[in-house]
């Protein structure tokens, strides 16, 4: 059965930084789209950034040069590093993979919850 299993989230003051992670097992190397999503209550999921087709990386314009997203084979695991976070970059953070196409998500980890205060 796939799992993922996100890690590293926690407290951090504006400006500061976070690395979150995602064990996703053997089971990278197969899919075809993994991906970030965030979630904050009362608002609706959003899709930070993904890597697909083995090295092409693309990101929302509301973390594009803030938030970078790293992929080890090695280790089968997915990253993410989030540096000058702000305020709004609080939520509960989601990892996806996605078996065939980046628009439809197969999996999903239980989320790492991220609070940034200002």
């Amino acid at each position: 059965q796939v799992q993922l299993a996100e890690s590293g989230g926690g407290s951090v003051q504006a400006g500061g930084s976070l690395r979150l992670s995602c064990a996703a097992g053997e089971f990278i190397r197969s899919v075809y789209c993994l991906a970030w999503f965030r979630k904050t209550p009362g608002k609706e999921r959003e899709w930070v950034g993904y890597a697909y087709n083995y090295d092409t990386i693309g990101y929302a314009d509301s973390v594009k040069g803030r938030f970078t997203i790293s992929k080890d084979d090695v280790k089968n695991a997915l990253y993410l590093q989030m540096n000058s976070l702000k305020p709004e970059d609080s939520a509960i953070y989601y990892c996806a993979a996605a078996t065939f196409h980046c628009n439809v998500y197969d999996y999903w980890g239980q989320g790492t919850q991220v609070t940034v205060s200002s």
